[in-house]
C-alpha cells in the first residue's frame, strides 16, 4: 500500500485483517470499534475474523476554535486522556478542559444509549482485544480506549488501524500490546487524505452494526449496511 489509498473504510478493514490472522476463529478474541469511523473497518475485521463485534465510545476533545486540533480524549467509564503537548504549547486552562470534557461526556453517554441499548458492555477479562480505527493522527481517542479497556484486565490490547502517521504508531506500541497498521508515513497529514471516499458514518449505521454484539458478522445484509 506504500503510495496507495484506500478506496473506502471497507476496503480498508479488509485489507487490515489480512495482517490479523494469527486471530482468526478464537475464542478469546473480541473486536472493538471506535465510532463512528471505525465501526465499518472494525466490522469488516469482525467478519472476516469471525470474532464478535462491539462498541467502545471515544470522544475527542477538540481545541476551542481549532475543534480537529485534539487536546485529548474522554472514553466509556469516564477515563480523560490527555494531549499534553497541545495542552502546554496553547496553554489551555484546566476550566477550559473541564467545559470540553463535560460536553464530550453526554456525547458518550448519548451513543452509548444508541448503539448499545440496554444490552450489558462488552465483557473483556482474559480476552484478547482488537481495537479498531479507521486511522490515528496524534492518537488521542486511541490511548483513551486503551485506558479505558485496560481497567477491566483484558490479556491482550491489539490497536489496529488501516492508517496512522509513524510517530504515533511508535507511541502507541508503549500503549498496548501490539500495533497493526497497514500504512504508517512519515507525513502523515489527515486521516481523510488515505482515503479516497471519506464519507461521514452515520448513527444509524454504526448501531446497525453494533447491536448484536456477541454474534459474529458475516450475513451480506448486516455487511450492507455497514458499508
Amino acid at each position: 500500500m506504500k503510495g496507495q489509498r484506500f478506496r473506502d473504510r471497507t476496503h480498508a478493514g479488509q485489507l487490515l485483517a489480512t495482517q490479523l490472522t494469527a486471530y482468526a476463529n478464537r475464542p478469546d478474541v473480541l473486536v472493538l470499534a471506535l465510532p463512528r469511523g471505525g465501526v465499518p473497518v472494525a466490522f469488516e475485521v469482525a467478519r472476516a475474523l469471525h470474532a464478535p463485534l462491539d462498541v467502545i465510545i471515544v470522544r475527542k476533545l477538540g481545541v476551542p476554535g481549532q475543534e480537529e486540533l485534539a487536546m485529548g480524549a474522554i472514553a466509556s467509564g469516564g477515563v480523560r486522556v490527555l494531549n499534553d503537548d497541545v495542552v502546554q504549547v496553547l496553554a489551555l486552562p484546566q476550566e477550559v478542559i473541564n467545559t470540553v470534557a463535560a460536553r464530550a461526556q453526554h456525547e458518550v453517554e448519548r451513543r452509548e444509549r444508541l448503539y448499545r441499548g440496554d444490552r450489558p458492555a462488552y465483557d473483556v477479562r482474559g480476552r484478547s482485544v482488537i481495537l479498531v480505527d479507521d486511522g490515528m493522527a496524534t492518537g488521542a481517542t486511541m490511548r483513551a480506549a486503551v485506558a479505558a479497556v485496560r481497567q477491566h484486565q483484558p490479556a491482550r490490547i491489539v490497536i489496529a488501524v488501516p492508517a496512522a502517521a509513524s510517530a504515533t504508531c511508535e507511541e502507541c506500541a508503549a500503549e498496548g500490546d501490539e500495533v497493526v497498521c497497514v500504512i504508517r508515513p512519515e507525513a502523515f497529514f489527515a486521516v481523510g487524505f488515505w482515503y479516497e471516499r471519506f464519507s461521514q458514518t452515520s448513527d444509524s449505521s454504526c448501531a446497525a452494526c453494533s447491536n448484536t454484539p456477541r454474534t459474529s458478522y458475516r450475513s451480506h445484509h448486516r455487511r450492507a449496511q455497514c458499508r
